[in-house]
C-alpha cells in the first residue's frame, strides 16, 4: 500500500487508533462546538438568562446593558470556537484565557461557585487540548521547506 498520497493533514490508521489522538479529537470537537453554541445562545437566551451571570463590577465597566455585554461575549465565544477548529494549538489557549476570565467573574458573583469549579475543569481540559495540539496539530511554518531542513 502506497503512502505517497497521504498528507500531514490525513491521519494514518495507526494515528486514528492512538488513544492520545482520539482524546485530541474529542477535546477539539467539544471546544469547537460548545463555544460556538454558547456564543450563539448569548443572542437568544434559550439556555438561561445570561446577563444574570455577569458580576455587577464587570457590568459597570462594560458599555451598555448586561445583554449588550452578552452580545460581545457571544461573538468572542464564537471566534474562540472557530479558532479551536482552525488552529487548535492557539485556539485552545484563547479558550483557557477566556475560561479564566469567566471563573474570575463567577468567583466575584455570590452563589455561582459550583459553576466556577465546573469551568475550572473545562479550563484544565482546554489546557490539555493545547498540549495535545502541539503533537497532533503543530504550528504551521511559512518560511522555508521544513522537510528539506531535516535531510
Amino acid at each position: 500500500m502506497s503512502t505517497e498520497g497521504r498528507t500531514a493533514r490525513t491521519p494514518s490508521r495507526e494515528t486514528l487508533s492512538d488513544p492520545s489522538y482520539q482524546a485530541f479529537l474529542v477535546l477539539r470537537t467539544v471546544f469547537t462546538v460548545a463555544p460556538i453554541l454558547f456564543g450563539l445562545d448569548k443572542f437568544a437566551n434559550l439556555l438561561t438568562d445570561w446577563p444574570g451571570y455577569l458580576a455587577p463590577w464587570i457590568n459597570n465597566i462594560v458599555p451598555g446593558s448586561g445583554q449588550d455585554a452578552m452580545y460581545i461575549i457571544g461573538v468572542i465565544e464564537i471566534v474562540a470556537g472557530i479558532a479551536v477548529a482552525m488552529i487548535p494549538r492557539y485556539g485552545a489557549l484563547v479558550v483557557v484565557a477566556w475560561l479564566a476570565g469567566i471563573i474570575l467573574n463567577l468567583l466575584t458573583l455570590s452563589g455561582f461557585y459550583d459553576v466556577a469549579l465546573r469551568d475550572f475543569g473545562l479550563l484544565v481540559a482546554a489546557l490539555a487540548l493545547a498540549r495535545l495540539a502541539t503533537k497532533y496539530a503543530p504550528a504551521r511554518h511559512t518560511t522555508g521547506d521544513v522537510s528539506a531542513e531535516k535531510k
